[in-house]
Order: structure tokens, then sequence, then C-alpha cells
């Protein structure tokens, strides 16, 4: 199945993951402007009403990039949505995102029709993220336009399946926009995605060190200095399964090694949670790290995935 139009002509086949807190309108315009879909949390548009605003600013931002450069337009953007019940502003979230048109809303933790059926009158898509094969079945038959792979050593929320058996099981019946997450920091990974099966690679870690990202500087350092050897897997912060840098978690106190686990019940993300405030402190971060090695902007990383994923293609088509 061909890809729709809104995913097939980016500069390379990447789609910037939403970065809970992180994420931002600038890092969003940044990836964009760079010719991959860039998004970000509803959630991270603090208080409710500044989604509008953001939604605003990216769209002058990236009508002005149309502008100025009519032969390189920019990348469609995204909303990532959390449908957990807990998320009390969901239908108001919801609703700005409809008044925008948004072009890609990407659900997460939980797959509903109503939401599917509000991006589809007006024409966006739904991907919505999963970590096995039962819950990619279920986000299909809700309505979910493609889906998204989140595999073994993805960033935040994240499975514990190999990318290779999460994606063949998902292509044995599904055709259509699949993207994986786990791990891709490099041109040469998002080309392996491809080969695996997947469409898109979906990468987040590597742009929390990027200028424009709102990320605390030895938030960002640490992305440099730290390797896969870092990172904790642990349901401890949220109540669902994620990977978390070591650094963090030893800083606030903790014992990285032994950290007592939580359950799903914990899950709370209304806006009178203190997640946010756990989460300022608790970085969230994936195992691809390794290939981060010094803080750039956002444009400059997407150009170094394009010339990695390049010289992969050709060595590999060369047969070195």
């Amino acid at each position: 199945m061909a890809l729709p139009p809104l995913l097939d002509n980016l500069s390379v086949p990447v789609v910037g993951a939403p970065l809970f807190i992180v994420s931002n309108p600038q890092l969003v315009i940044a990836q964009c402007c760079a010719g991959i879909v860039g998004s970000f949390p509803a959630l991270n548009a603090r208080p409710a009403e500044k989604l509008d605003e953001w939604l605003v600013q990216i769209e002058q931002g990236l009508d002005a990039h149309n502008r100025n450069n009519p032969d390189r337009p920019a990348a469609p953007y995204a909303v990532n949505q959390i449908v957990h019940r807990s998320n009390d502003r969901l239908m108001h979230d919801l609703e700005v995102c409809v008044k925008h048109q948004v072009p890609i809303v990407i659900t997460s933790l939980g797959a509903r029709e109503d939401v599917n059926e509000a991006v589809h009158s007006y024409g966006g898509i739904v991907l919505h993220d999963i970590i096995n094969d039962r819950f990619a079945r279920k986000a299909v038959e809700k309505g979910a336009d493609g889906l998204i792979a989140v595999a073994a050593g993805a960033g935040g929320h994240a499975g514990t399946t190999s990318p290779f058996a999460l994606v063949q099981e998902i292509r044995e019946w599904f055709d259509g926009p699949l993207l994986l997450s786990g791990s891709i920091a490099t041109g040469r990974a998002v080309l392996a995605a491809q080969a695996a099966g997947a469409d898109l690679g979906y990468v987040g870690s590597a742009f929390i060190a990027s200028h424009e990202a709102n990320a605390a500087e030895n938030y960002k350092q640490a992305i440099i200095e730290a390797t896969s050897a870092d990172i904790v897997y642990t349901s401890l912060f949220s109540g669902v399964h994620g990977n978390y840098l070591k650094a963090s978690v030893a800083a606030a106190g903790l014992d990285p090694d032994n950290l007592p686990e939580s359950d799903p019940s914990a899950m709370d993300f209304g806006t009178g949670s203190e997640k946010p405030k756990v989460w300022k402190t608790i970085w969230g971060c994936g195992q691809g790290i390794g290939a981060v090695h010094d803080v750039r902007g956002a444009g400059e990383i997407v150009e170094r995935l394009i010339g990695e994923y390049a010289q992969a293609r050709d060595a590999l088509c060369a047969g070195s």
C-alpha cells in the first residue's frame, strides 16, 4: 500500500517523535522545515489554552518557510493525544486540533473511534502507537490509519518486543503506514527499519540534544555522555513501563538497579496531576543515544540523518 501524500515526500523517511515536556513549537518548526514530520504532545502546552497559541505559531512558522522556499516546502506536523481516561483535557485538545485541521494526530495509551472519526472529518490521518500485535489489531479495528510499532529500546513508554518480531507480525496482516520506534538515532537505522518492513523511522531521543528542545542543559549533556548501558526500564514513574536515564533516577535519590514496580492504575494524565513535575527530573530516553555526540540544531540533526541514510543505501546497493 502506498503511503498517504502527507508521509510520502519527506527529506528522509522519519517522523520526529513527540517528547513529553521537551517538544515545543520551535523544535516542531525546525523539524518540519528540514523535511521530516515534527510533533509534540498536546499536554506540553500548559495551560490548555496555550495549545491554540502553539498551533498558530507552528502554522505561521511553516507558512513563512513555504513562502521563502517554494521549491522546498515544509513537511506536515503532528500532535500527540494521550487517549487514556485520566486525560481530562482530551476533548478540549481534540476540538482545538479539529479547529486547526491538524494534518496528523498521533494517539497513545488507548484507541477510540470517536477520536479517529473527529480527525477523519476534515481529512486528517491518525497514527496510533502500540507495543504488541494485539494492540495493533485493536487500533486498526477502531479506525487508525497507521501504526507506530514501539519496540524494545524506545524512549519513554516502550515495549519489550524485538523490532524484527513486532514488524514481522504486523506486516502479516497490515499493509498500511507502519512506523518503527526503538533505538533509531542514525540514518543507517532508518534504512534498517525499512528493510525490516516499516515505512518510516520514528526518531525521538536524538532530538532531545537539540538547541530548540525544551530540555535542561544537564539533560542534554547526559544524553551526549550516556550509552544504552545507562538506560533503565521501569514502570515506577508512570504506571507503564518505559526507558529512563539512570543518572536522573540516581539524582532523585533512587537506586536505578533496585526500583519497585508500579501498575497501570497509577497512570494519571489529568490537568491536576503531579506527574509532569516528576518527569522534569526523571528523564525519558531510548537506547539509541550512543549515536549522539553533541548538541546541534534540529535541522543539522536531520541533515546528518539524510547523509547517513544515503550513504548506507548506496553501500548496500554496491554490495559493500
